[in-house]
Parts: C-alpha cells; sequence; structure tokens
C-alpha cells in the first residue's frame, strides 16, 4: 500500500539516468515536478517522458540541461524552446501507439508522477482529467507517485487505479489548471460554421482543441442526435450536452456514452465530469484504434493544419523545420473517418497567418513534415468556404483549394498550379 510521504520525500526515489514519465494536460502534478527539478545538482541525465502538460516545465530549463533531458512525444509551449534549440528532444508517433511503446518495453519507465483523486471506501483512486497514455504508463512503471488532489474529479472508464498500485501518496489540494475559451473572431466563427455543415443530424464527432474547434461545436447547437467519441473533452460539449444535442443514441458502440481520453477546459468541465457515469474517459489505444473508431456511423473528424498544399498534404506538427505541436491524434481520426459508414475526415485551418502569409500553399515550407497525405485528406475548409477533395485528382485538387485560399493569393496559386499541373 502507497505510504503518504512529502513530495521531497517521494522523488527521492529517482535516480540519474532513470526515465521518469509526466501525467498529461491538466493533470501534470506540479509539486512533484517542483520537488524533482530541485533535485537537479544532484542528478544527470534523467529522461522526462511526456505528452503535453498544462503548467511549467521547470526540468527543460536552459541551465538544467545536464541534469534534465525531454523526451517530447508532443510538444506543448513549455517544451518547444528546448526543443527547437535541441536541448530537447521530440517524437513523431501516433497518439494511439504510444502505450504500446511503454507496454512492450520499447520506452520503458522508471518513474511515473501522476495525480489522482483521493481513494474511495475501496482504495480505489482516478486518473481524472487524463487517462490518455498515463494509464499504461502506470501499469509498466518501476515506482509509481501520485500526487493525491480533492480537486480531480472522479472519471468512470479506464483510469480507475487502486492504491496498493502507487507506491508513495503525495497530498495536495491545488486547483487544476484551466482552458477559459477566448472570444472568436469573424474568421473562426465562419470556418467553424463551415465545419459544422459538414455534419450530419445524429453523427459522432470528434474534436480537438482551440478556437476553431470551440468556434464548431457553438455552431453545431441546431444539431441533433449527435454523438461523441473523441480524444478530448472540452467546455463546448457540456454546452451541447446541456441543450439536448448530444445524446449518443446514434451510436453503435458505447451508445449513450461520452467517450473521450482526456480533457482540459474550466472548473465546469471538470465538475461536469466529476462520478458522471455517461462519460467513459478510455486508453488512448481504445479511443484512438481507427478499427474502434469507424464503428460508429457518420464519424465527423475536425483537425487543424498549420499549412496544407495544392496536393493536400497537411502539415501539423511543424512550421518548417521548427517543431511546434506533434503527430498527436490527428491521423488516427482522420483515417477513422474516412472508414467510417458516411464519416467525413476535415482538416480546418485560417487560409492566411497572422503575418498575411497564405496557409494554402504551392509547396510545403523546407523541413515542413506531412502529418496526413494527401491520401487521406477528405475535407478541407477555411473562412472561404469548403474543398472536397475526395475522388479528385492534382488538378482539381488544386483548383478546389485555391477556391478557398485568402482572394490575395488565388492568383499566385492558380500560376503556379497550372505550371505544374495544366489548365482546369
Amino acid at each position: 500500500m502507497a505510504r503518504t510521504v512529502t513530495a521531497e520525500e517521494a522523488v527521492a526515489v529517482i535516480k540519474s539516468g532513470d526515465r521518469v514519465f509526466i501525467h498529461s494536460i491538466a493533470a501534470a502534478p506540479q509539486r512533484l515536478i517542483a520537488a524533482m527539478t530541485a533535485r537537479a545538482s544532484e542528478l544527470r541525465v534523467v529522461e522526462v517522458v511526456s505528452i503535453h502538460t498544462e503548467g511549467p516545465a521547470p526540468y527543460a530549463a536552459p541551465e538544467l540541461s545536464k541534469s534534465f533531458r525531454v523526451n517530447a512525444l508532443f510538444v506543448g509551449d513549455n517544451v518547444r524552446d528546448a526543443v527547437n534549440e535541441g536541448r530537447a528532444d521530440y517524437m513523431p508517433v501516433f497518439l494511439s501507439e504510444i502505450p504500446q511503446l511503454f507496454r512492450t518495453g520499447v520506452l520503458p519507465l522508471d518513474v511515473v508522477l501522476i495525480q489522482v483523486s483521493p481513494p474511495d471506501r475501496h482504495g480505489c483512486c482516478s486518473l481524472g482529467v487524463s487517462v490518455d497514455v498515463t494509464r499504461a504508463a502506470v501499469q509498466v512503471a518501476k515506482t509509481v507517485i501520485a500526487q493525491v488532489n480533492p480537486n480531480m474529479p472522479r472519471t468512470h472508464g479506464d483510469g480507475i487505479i487502486h492504491e496498493e498500485d502507487v507506491d508513495f501518496f503525495v497530498e495536495c489540494s491545488d486547483p487544476l489548471p484551466e482552458l477559459p475559451g477566448r472570444p472568436l473572431t469573424d474568421q473562426v466563427r465562419a470556418i467553424g460554421r463551415h465545419c459544422a455543415e459538414l455534419v450530419d443530424d445524429g453523427a459522432c464527432v470528434q474534436v480537438g482543441i482551440g478556437g476553431i474547434p470551440q468556434a464548431t461545436l457553438a455552431s453545431l447547437r441546431d444539431h441533433q442526435r449527435l454523438g461523441v467519441h473523441t480524444e478530448m473533452l472540452s467546455d463546448g460539449m457540456v454546452d451541447l450536452v446541456e441543450r439536448g444535442v448530444i445524446t449518443g443514441e446514434m451510436k453503435r458502440i458505447h451508445p449513450g456514452k461520452i467517450v473521450g481520453s482526456f480533457a482540459l477546459g474550466t472548473r465546469r468541465l471538470y465538475d461536469f465530469l466529476d462520478d458522471n457515469a455517461s462519460v467513459a474517459m478510455l486508453d488512448v489505444a481504445y479511443t484512438n484504434d481507427t478499427a474502434v473508431i469507424r464503428r460508429n456511423p457518420k464519424l465527423t473528424a475536425i483537425n487543424g493544419a498549420l499549412e496544407v498544399d495544392l496536393t493536400g498534404q497537411a502539415v501539423s506538427d511543424s512550421i518548417g523545420d521548427r517543431i511546434h505541436s506533434g503527430v498527436g491524434g490527428q491521423m488516427d481520426f482522420i483515417r477513422g473517418a474516412a472508414l467510417s459508414e458516411g464519416g467525413k475526415p476535415i482538416i480546418a485551418l485560417k487560409s492566411t497567418t497572422s503575418a498575411g502569409d497564405s496557409r494554402i500553399v504551392s509547396y510545403l515550407r523546407p523541413g515542413a513534415g506531412v502529418v496526413t497525405t494527401r491520401a487521406h485528406v477528405h475535407f478541407v475548409v477555411t473562412e472561404h468556404g469548403i474543398a472536397d477533395l475526395w475522388g479528385k485528382n492534382l488538378r482539381q485538387r488544386a483548383s478546389a483549394l485555391i477556391a478557398i485560399a485568402h482572394p490575395a493569393h488565388r492568383d499566385a496559386l492558380a500560376a503556379e498550379a497550372k505550371r505544374r499541373f495544366g489548365s482546369w
């Protein structure tokens, strides 16, 4: 059974050369992170593994590079500079496959730092807002250290951990990080409306994080009988549940249930998740398995991109050779939606960057990595409309994409397309 100790006592088990996993997204255990980082002078070459984490990542500071080396499976704001300055590493990998890296021993883990709800009368804790890849990490790690927090919602699904599977408990009552919705621009609202046009009544939806997903959910307020099978849950879904839009009644697997793997939003979302039997927080190896995704009809997946070229290649994890985020679950859901009966895979993006450059481009920037191939992309959406690429050749694809590019860039794109593919 776990011993209750201080954070400093708990992280004393970490040794030089260990590989340490940190709980994901809003569940990142900041007290344990701070205590581990405070031991920097005693440690050398500790590998810190995680997907995105909210809050500070002090172990990624330049002056601690001899003590800690980040191996990011998804790159967030708090480690982006370290990765692009060569002080940390980035591993491109499908979100659905990360649990397999842990379970097969390709990436063995020495210590995991997690945050859980307090044990119930049966001794069971919950991983709460982030089951994702963390469930697999807990199952294989040699040592499990849990920050126990009454502010962590107790969620149903795969995230139940018995106290006997935890080596050390550290008590806290810190608030979870919150991500309030931002005011939506007219441009983003237009993209959201176009995405919503593609969502049929009775569809099962997947959306990610950011303004465009927020705008899309807001544009679904008059839809009916929607279901949810996604990796991420957000506040916008709570709105649709309360309006009776999300019912899950048309789903073939987990009918009536909202299926997700992690959540990021406000306290309102976390309270909605707490002890809510209509929500199943499941292992991401399951939620993001294309064979599972495709079983729900009309699976409509809405994901973002940083740029799309005239053939339909979508770049989502890098700006040129600068790593920005990660592969994540985009390909998992884009392919799963394409295989779903009546499904629709959608890539949505603004037509221009903040500097006014086109995001619909003739050629990808040097060093950019293709996350979703042109063969996988069906629909591309900007504020200027919808391009349906399915069943179209390169020349036809270019024409459809130019039509949704910003008007200021269409002539230049058309001239380049004509040179490459001939006139249309």
